[in-house]
């Protein structure tokens, strides 16, 4: 501005910072700045998540209100209902920066407008979120009703609160009554107006009493209130009028009374009330809504009629019962005789009479025509119209004929009938039902024995299949005297078909046919009975099939490691090309394998610790030589001897250490010093040892050579480059680094390992036994024992120095069976 104010114009947030006011006075050069930082602070913004929430009262929920405020600084929020700022406590509970607010126990009265406040520095807005509060139905009142039958009417009312308001129904029994009339003859009528509803019952009966059950409903959910009518009205008798009965038969007589309040019963005849002092056969038993007369009848007199009272504070009420004496019932009539070899069916109607009392009982009579009745007593059951006759003879004529009986006895009989049986033949077709038990897919056929044609039935012959397939499974035979066949293993829901043939010496009958459908596949294995397992014979096989492969592979895998065999071991040499765990001679090969590889590389020189060494030192029999086993005895150290250190070595010469070994004892006059050395980091090797103590004579060539102590070594370096000779050809002296120590075989010496770069770790450097020369051979002198920490031996004439470190190295003792010829022909 011309007055060098600064005016920033519809500034924003972005225009938030540090300024820098500088003035100048150029005349004295003088100049002069202030910082100024302007800090805008932002108008608050508000929105609602829901601006309507809906909650349900009185039933211990609670509703949560919220809005989400932007500003700066930012903005503090608050709430308010109804003018007022609502506070956290036992209503109300808000979050950490009161963007939400919590409405405890929602009630009715919570209802309404909530405004959430944003404020800070900038100014305040507000939001207004909306809280509706539904209530589910509950009735408020309701009342019972008394009334007397034939009055005018009654009213019952319901009155329900609730929001949405809710729609009113009645119930009595199985009736649900709703608006309007409810009964052609216009007695029963329902209204409703608001939240009370009412019925009303016109011309009151006394069926109208009981229990009517109001029911209120809205969208949120329901209420019920039962309420009861009751009707006073004089006592109803109902039950039987008549009862039949004979001499000597006890009979009770029923008096039914309904009635409310209750009503006292009495029994009279011949307008005296029961019983008298003269009666002992009259008996009464009351209980709350039945009276009984209990009659034991002498003589006809006791038979007539009965009268009943009922009395009550609205009336009286009276019925007449009739005891009747019983007769016996008339004949049943024979309608037709179906005859068969040794059966006969006879089909029949019932008897016109019973007589008052039930049947109990049909007798059946049959003879040879001229001679006496047979007879037998089937027992009625309902709708019976057919009797069978059995053990009849075949080809002969027979009379029948029929009666029927009750309790007061039998009737007459029917006229007789004649009929003739067929002739010897097969049996009749059996009748089959099937019954299913536990096993729902497993039923069991049951058939029922026909006429057996006159000849005595031998078997039967069972056969089934499923409908939906052409072929029946195998037919089985079932002996005589066996009613049934369970099926077992069916087809879930599968309808089947079964087929029964009876068989006598005579053929077979019509088969009898069924057909059925098993059950639904069940969801879960049902229960077994007897508390059985629930494995099937298959899962136990399997198991047991499994229990034995784990067992084989156990055995297996401990003979693998025990014993090196077995199929793992097989699998092993095939595949893997190891001899497995802990084989002899594992670090050899693999040096060699790593050799003969790459042969660019340095020789692989196998590396030995101090620890394989298996010199007898504990005294006891021979020791088992292996590939670092001296096979000549140490002697003291010679006076003069030469140091010789092979720089490289192949590694078939620990390869071929087993074959010096047998040519030592054909060959004692030649012996060779081996000196084997690496330059590359080998494998950690396990120390084998030689077991010296418990195979006292386990190798006869380490006792030869020990018996042989003037045999000269000889330098095998086969395979190896040669060493140059020395300028001086007299014997060469070595300067012992150290005096040699004696022990129980014989002095010996030991070289420290040298720390080669790059390798894992130390390895001794042994150098064993001092050796004589040996007449006819090569001057050769072997190393004295000596222990060197990677210093330098020296040649005693040519004064050679030569180095040893970089490596790990083995002297070795190998008797071998000529003199060293050349570098490349010194094996056996």
């Amino acid at each position: 501005m011309a007055n060098g104010h600064l005016q920033i114009r519809g500034i924003k947030k972005t225009d938030e910072g540090t300024y820098n006011c500088e003035a100048r006075v150029m005349a004295r050069g003088e100049i002069d700045f202030r910082m100024m930082k302007v800090i805008v602070n932002v108008l608050p913004t508000i929105r609602a998540r829901q601006s309507d929430v809906n909650a349900t009262a009185d039933i211990g929920n609670s509703a949560l209100l919220a809005c989400d405020a932007d500003g700066f600084p930012e903005p503090t929020v608050t709430w308010a209902h109804n003018d007022i700022v609502l506070e956290a406590g036992d209503k109300y509970s808000f979050n950490e920066d009161g963007s939400e607010l919590v409405i405890k126990d929602v009630k009715k009265v919570d209802e309404g407008d909530y405004t959430c406040i944003a404020q800070n520095k900038a100014g305040e807005k507000t939001e207004e979120v909306s809280l509706t509060v539904f209530v589910q139905p509950k009735i408020t009142y309701w009342s019972n009703k008394t009334a007397s039958e034939f009055d005018e009417g009654v009213t019952l009312t319901c009155e329900a609160w609730g929001d949405p308001t809710p729609t009113i129904s009645w119930s009595f029994g199985n009736r649900i009554f709703t608006e309007g009339e409810q009964s052609l003859d216009r007695n029963i009528v329902v209204r409703s107006h608001a939240r009370v509803s009412s019925l009303t019952l016109k011309n009151i009966q006394f069926t109208y009493a009981g229990q009517y059950l109001c029911t209120a409903s809205n969208s949120i959910g329901q209420d019920n209130q039962p309420m009861y009518l009751e009707v006073r009205y004089a006592p109803k008798i109902m039950g039987s009028v008549t009862v039949y009965t004979w001499e000597g038969n006890p009979a009770n007589i029923s008096c039914e009374v309904e009635a409310h309040p209750g009503a006292s019963v009495v029994w009279f005849r011949d307008g005296l009330q029961l019983p008298t002092a003269n009666t002992t056969n009259m008996k009464i038993y009351n209980t709350a809504a039945v009276s009984y007369l209990e009659i034991t009848p002498d003589s006809h007199n006791d038979f007539g009629s009965y009268n009943c009272t009922a009395t009550n504070v609205m009336g009286t009420e009276s019925k007449e019962f009739l005891l009747i004496q019983a007769e016996v019932p008339s004949s049943p009539e024979i309608q037709q005789v179906e005859p068969f070899s040794s059966t006969a069916v006879i089909e029949f109607d019932e008897p016109d009479s019973i007589g008052g009392v039930p049947i109990i009982k049909y007798r059946v009579q049959w003879r040879l025509p001229g001679k006496a009745w047979n007879s037998k007593e089937y027992n009625a059951e309902d709708d019976m119209i057919k009797i069978t006759i059995t053990d009849l003879k075949p080809d002969t004529t027979y009379e029948v004929k029929m009666s029927a009986i009750n309790g007061k006895g039998e009737g007459e009989s029917s006229l007789s009938s004649t009929f003739k049986t067929q002739p010897v033949r097969e049996p009749s077709a059996p009748k089959l039902e099937v019954k299913v038990e536990n096993s729902r897919n497993s039923p069991k056929v049951i058939w029922v024995k026909q006429d057996d044609g006159g000849s005595p039935i031998i078997h039967y012959l069972v056969r089934y299949k499923a409908k939906h397939v052409s072929d029946w499974k195998p037919e089985i035979r079932v002996p005589f005297g066996n009613d049934n066949i369970q099926l077992r293993g069916l087809e879930w829901d599968t309808e089947y078909e079964v087929r029964v043939v009876a068989v006598n010496l005579h053929g077979r009958s019509q088969p009898g046919f069924l057909s059925f459908r098993t059950a639904l596949e069940p969801t879960i294995i049902p229960g077994t009975p007897s508390g059985g397992s629930g494995l099937s014979t298959g899962a136990i096989v399997g198991i047991l099939i499994v229990v034995f492969f784990l067992l084989l592979v156990a055995v297996d895998v401990t003979c693998y490691f025990l014993n090196k065999c077995g199929l793992l071991m097989c699998i092993a040499m095939n595949f893997c090309g190891k001899a497995g765990p802990g084989a002899k001679g594992k670090d050899m090969e693999e040096g060699k394998a790593a050799f003969t590889k790459d042969e660019s590389k340095e020789p692989i020189v196998e590396v030995r610790t101090e620890e394989e060494r298996t010199a007898n030192q504990e005294g006891g029999g021979p020791t088992e030589p292996n590939e670092t086993t001296p096979l000549t005895e140490p002697e003291p150290a010679a006076a003069d001897t030469t140091p010789m250190v092979v720089n490289s070595l192949s590694s078939a010469v620990a390869n071929s250490a087993a074959d010096s070994f047998s040519t030592a004892q054909s060959s004692p006059a030649s012996e060779s010093t081996t000196l084997t050395t690496s330059t590359s980091t080998p494998a950690k090797a396990p120390p084998a040892k030689s077991d010296s103590q418990n195979s006292p004579a386990a190798n006869p060539v380490s006792l030869n050579a020990r018996a042989q102590p003037d045999v000269g070594p000889l330098v095998d370096l086969s395979e190896t480059p040669k060493v140059a000779p020395l300028s001086n050809p007299s014997p060469p002296v070595s300067d012992a680094v150290s005096p040699p120590s004696a022990n129980a075989d014989g002095p010996q010496s030991q070289l420290d390992s040298v720390k080669a770069p790059g390798s894992a770790q130390n390895k001794d450097l042994l150098v064993d036994g001092p050796t004589k020369d040996a007449p006819g051979a090569p001057s050769t002198d072997s190393t004295a024992p000596t222990q060197n920490d990677g210093k330098t031996v020296k040649d005693g004439s040519a004064k050679v120095e030569t180095e040893v470190k970089n490596a790990t190295a083995e002297v070795k003792t190998v008797p071998n069976q000529a003199p060293q010829m050349n570098g490349n022909e010194s094996k056996a």
